[in-house]
């Protein structure tokens, strides 16, 4: 079973596997079909496309008609239906991969394992290790029978805007976002209507998970680095602009075999849509 990363090689093993089940997250935050349309140009073979914004999130307003962010989570048990039409039964090894050093296929990694399903990894690299390894990409669209996932007790961690107002006096959790420095800092904001950041929160930017090929750093690397940031992974919480680069820093302390820190999904563009909650800029 791969629990976290697998490598182009392995993959290519298993792409006939009838109890493996690849997925394509490509996406893009400014062009929402740039994904799809890549996915069109050329795929890993037998991989389906998975769609951030309307399989891998859901619905943006709550049923109190509050905003939830621009990725909330999606509804559970749409997300169990999503995977049995992809093919994934409770058995099934799943893979997922994009063109972003896992930026989008760790949201579907955390996914997975939010209702039950430990056998799913990032492929390390993407899709661009998988180019360098001479292996192709294909046109046809693959087609699987329907799977019977079911869901099972979670393997992850939430906590929501209240608990974080909360901790705002107490400090018990950490709290770390996962954009880049400038946004952090609330400059450069492009994407949602307020820069800046939760006060207390410190900064580590997911694209800092990887080396200089978009392949993920050793354990030790990054154990050294998030050890700088908190005491205990239990007691972090990891949170980006809407719930998705933050699980790229939950990967990555899963690989650095610091597990137990939680995801808070509606993330800045949920915290900012309020006025009521305080904002902190600069470092």
């Amino acid at each position: 079973m791969h629990t976290t990363l697998i490598d182009s090689a392995t993959l290519a093993q298993h792409l006939t596997d009838p109890d493996w089940v690849v997925l394509d997250c490509r996406h893009d935050l400014m062009n929402l079909s740039a994904g799809r349309d890549g996915y069109a140009i050329g795929h890993i073979q037998n991989a389906q496309f998975a769609d951030m914004e309307s399989q891998l999130s859901g619905a943006k307003l709550g049923a109190d008609g509050k905003f939830r962010g621009r990725h909330p989570l999606p509804d559970r048990a749409a997300l169990i239906e999503t995977l049995r039409a992809w093919g994934v039964n409770d058995n099934t090894q799943v893979v997922a991969y994009d063109a972003h050093g896992g930026m989008f296929a760790a949201r579907l990694w955390w996914l997975l394992r939010w209702i039950g399903h430990p056998a799913v990894a990032v492929l390390d690299g993407g899709l661009a290790a998988w180019q360098s390894a001479g292996l192709p990409l294909v046109t046809p669209l693959a087609a699987r029978p329907r799977g019977h996932i079911a869901e099972k007790p979670t393997l992850a961690k939430t906590v929501t805007a209240a608990e974080l107002v909360d901790n705002l006096h107490g400090g018990e959790l950490s709290v770390v976002d996962a954009r880049a420095p400038d946004r952090y800092r609330g400059e450069n904001e492009t994407i949602d209507p307020v820069g800046g950041h939760i006060p207390g929160a410190k900064n580590r930017f997911f694209k800092d998970n990887l080396k200089g090929d978009g392949r993920f750093k050793s354990e030790r690397e990054l154990r050294h680095d998030f050890a700088a940031l908190f005491d205990s992974a239990p007691y972090a919480v990891m949170q980006c602009g809407s719930g998705v680069t933050a699980c790229h820093n939950l990967l990555a302390l899963e690989l650095a075999k610091l597990p137990g820190a939680a995801l808070y999904p509606g993330s800045w563009s949920e915290w900012c849509a309020d006025p009521a909650r305080p904002v902190a800029t600069g470092d």
